[in-house]
């Protein structure tokens, strides 16, 4: 289920970016000001969660593939999946400060 929620967020994220980074055609200082709009905390939090999504989307469906496509896939499938939340709550730590640092600061101001 939760591939499935991340795979109709990412299709959610990517529509939006694409009508945003078409208004740049239309009006350039309209773009400006929605860009401008994103340089929030807020904003940030969203990017990170949109990281999350796509990790977990991706790392979970290499399982899905091996689940299908090894022979021993379903066997180990519990396996993967415990493998699959390991490795994506290790990157997601090594997401943090890359992705909220600035956050951080525009909150803090340090």
């Amino acid at each position: 289920m939760a591939h499935r929620v991340t795979g109709v967020l990412i299709f959610f994220f990517l529509f939006v970016h694409v009508l945003d980074t078409a208004l740049v055609r239309v009006s350039p200082e309209d773009y400006d000001k929605v860009v401008a709009t994103y340089k929030t905390p807020i904003v940030a939090l969203l990017e990170y969660g949109l990281t999350a999504a796509i990790l977990f989307h991706a790392l979970n469906g290499l399982r899905v593939i091996a689940v299908d496509f090894w022979s021993k896939g379903p066997r180990y499938q519990k396996t993967m999946f415990w493998a699959v939340g390991v490795i994506w709550a290790v990157l997601m730590l090594g997401a943090i400060y890359p992705l909220l640092g600035h956050a951080y600061r525009v909150l803090f101001g340090s």
